[in-house]
């Protein structure tokens, strides 16, 4: 029996997701216990420095042993085997599939949406599926484009058209206005965004999950990546397509009913979101305060709080998005990111949420705090302020770092029963392992800038990078002078201990050759 398989008998389900999260939690402090003790019996002369670095170690030692105790508890736990919709099932519940615009290119998604209509009446879902397309664009140029797509499909009867006059409350306020005008007709809402894309029989099996569990409040479908267009956008797919099974089933596991909503792709039983749809606005001004920015996150556990189950079904078959093409754009929106998951911080300590909720928004903050951590930490070891000996937890970090690929090599090995596809696999991990290691520092460095940002009081706004602003050096060049900087200080005053700076270093003095590549069309 595989861990999250239920058991029969009373406490069944508390019985099923309770080992899953114990390992997880277990395998999680193993391999941070083996950080720190490589650090700690490395260090030669217990300097002030030393001392302050210890707790940084275990700060970032839990974020990457977290991933790689999810990887490793995916690696073990088999595909959930989702039966398929029946030919003759028909859905007993109202279904409204919600598609947020603000500004995008609509003609995409007008294509998709036309092709969507016919296939939910082939799975059957034709009488209980009803799309609406909610707009928040402004612009007249926008606003002509847009309506030159959608309002043929409209006054076809494909879909329902609506654009507010005042964006209030951004995305989930132009959600709030649909399930006040329209919420009382339907049970569950299927959001997505102008880049998502589901099919019909992956829809159909949602609804049925829904159906078949009244206390299941969000079911958010794991997410594949579209095609890239450019080099870095290829990456993105690869990555995803490699690392995203086996990850997925270890969160869905440890998480139980309290999961996560990523914002898109997933089916929300209305109900469940009026009992959680007035978020608090965080006191003072942005970016720590003001409207909440990573909405998603605080929904999720607010509707955990009301009682509901918010489960991920991580399987990507059916549901897709499209990642930002180049580094420029991925910033742009990570950016915001950043800000939105600082601001959990104030969130954390919020009344009633269910503790792996709470997990949840600390996982978000802390996902950028490592990045100004990493960065502390490389240069007090290369500058000699913390003493070494040896590399063992250099080692260790990389054995850990490397454990995710690891697993997801290993994971789809067995599918690929051919030379021939094992070889495609191979070479696949290994082209994904030398590009992520060469951007990474790049990543690095411009998220520990959007923390800097934020603590000083810089609000992105909601549409990231949309803001003017001064001069600016052409792409790559700000990290290529610092990446130069810290190769020509290290040496000077250094010496040895520059070693560890040269993973970081060198991807960044030639950051401009590098966002080159990865932009260009693939």
């Amino acid at each position: 029996m595989s861990l999250a398989e239920p058991r029969s008998g009373a406490g069944a389900a508390t019985a099923a997701w309770h080992a899953p999260r114990t390992m997880a939690v277990l395998l999680t402090l193993g391999l941070t216990v083996a950080v720190v003790s490589a650090f700690a019996t490395s260090v030669t002369t217990w300097t002030s420095s030393a001392r302050i670095a210890l707790p940084l170690v275990a700060v970032t030692a839990v974020w990457i042993s977290g991933g790689a105790a999810t990887a490793l508890l995916g690696l073990l736990l088999r595909p959930a085997q989702r039966a398929d919709v029946a030919a003759h099932w028909r859905p007993s519940t109202r279904t409204a599939i919600l598609v947020t615009l603000c500004k995008e290119d609509p003609r995409p998604i007008a294509r998709h949406l036309q092709a969507l209509h016919p296939a939910l009446h082939r799975a059957g879902l034709g009488e209980g599926c009803q799309i609406f397309v909610l707009s928040d664009t402004t612009g007249a140029d926008h606003i002509a484009r847009e309506e030159a797509a959608l309002l043929p499909l409209r006054d076809a009867g494909l879909l329902s058209y609506r654009r507010r006059a005042r964006n209030t409350g951004r995305k989930p306020g132009n959600i709030g206005a649909w399930v006040d005008t329209h919420g009382a007709h339907f049970d569950h809402m299927l959001v997505l965004d102008a880049d998502s894309r589901m099919a019909a029989r992956r829809i159909a099996c949602m609804i049925r999950q829904m159906q078949q569990r009244p206390m299941l409040g969000l079911l958010q479908a794991g997410i594949a990546l579209r095609s890239g267009r450019t080099h870095f956008g290829r990456h993105q797919r690869v990555a995803a397509r490699l690392l995203s099974g086996g990850f997925g089933r270890g969160f869905a596991a440890w998480s139980g009913d309290s999961g996560n909503f990523w914002g898109h792709n997933a089916l929300i039983r209305v109900a469940a979101f009026r009992a959680a749809r007035t978020l608090p606005d965080l006191p003072g001004d942005a970016p720590w305060g003001g409207a909440i920015l990573s909405h998603d996150f605080v929904e999720a556990a607010w509707i955990r709080r009301a009682g509901w189950a918010v489960v991920l079904d991580p399987a990507t078959d059916g549901s897709a998005e499209q990642a930002p093409q180049t580094i420029a754009a991925f910033h742009a929106r990570d950016r915001r990111w950043c800000q939105g998951n600082l601001q959990h911080l104030r969130l954390l300590a919020a009344p009633g949420l269910d503790p792996v909720s709470r997990v949840h928004l600390a996982m978000g903050v802390l996902s950028y705090l490592v990045a100004p951590i990493w960065l502390i930490l490389v240069l007090l070891v290369a500058f000699g302020s913390v003493p070494l000996s040896g590399v063992l937890p250099l080692a260790v970090v990389a054995m850990i770092l490397l454990l995710p690929k690891l697993c997801a090599l290993l994971d789809r090995w067995h599918g690929a029963r051919t030379p021939r596809r094992r070889a495609v696999l191979l070479r696949a991990s290994i082209g994904e392992l030398a590009v992520s290691s060469v951007i990474a520092p790049l990543m690095m460095l411009r998220q520990a800038g959007s923390v800097v940002a934020v603590c000083l009081g810089r609000d992105c706004g909601w549409k990231s990078g949309n803001r003017k602003g001064g001069a600016r050096l052409r792409p790559g060049h700000g990290e290529a002078a610092a990446g130069w900087g810290l190769v020509l200080s290290a040496a000077v005053m250094a010496g040895p201990a520059a070693i560890w700076l040269a993973p970081v270093a060198l991807p960044l003095c030639f950051a401009p050759l590098v966002m080159r590549l990865m932009d260009a069309p693939a």
